[in-house]
């Protein structure tokens, strides 16, 4: 059985400096990408978690910008974390479950989520 197509991000971190929070994946899964779903943060969440948060916006921003963008090798579950609020969908119909979805970050969001990572 063949993997399905997965485009790598060339020179996308593949995670947080010094920390095991994770921003890729080294190929595709054999059943079919994990789907995208919104996850939810609260305010408790931990500060290592909100850091991952940040760094991969930070990343997400410098590699793509305001520009639509294919999944491809980005981790399902970083995503998810953003998901529907500073990244959504730059495609109708969405499939969550496809490697070949195209996204974008929706910057109004994620410069009020994130503002650190937009000033300069």
């Amino acid at each position: 059985m063949a993997l399905p197509f997965m485009t790598k991000h060339k020179g996308f971190p593949g995670r947080l400096p010094s920390t095991d929070f994770q921003f890729t994946i080294r190929r595709p899964n054999k059943s079919g990408a994990t789907p995208l779903i919104a996850r939810e943060r609260y305010a408790d969440r931990r500060p290592a978690d909100r850091r991952a948060d940040v760094g991969f916006m930070k990343c997400l921003w410098e590699y793509f910008g305001d520009q639509p963008f294919e999944r491809g090798n980005l981790d399902a579950g970083r995503l998810s974390w953003l998901f529907g609020r500073e990244v959504v969908a730059a495609e109708d119909p969405f499939d969550p479950e496809s490697y070949e979805a195209l996204l974008r970050i929706d910057v109004d969001r994620a410069r009020a989520a994130f503002p650190d990572v937009f000033e300069g």
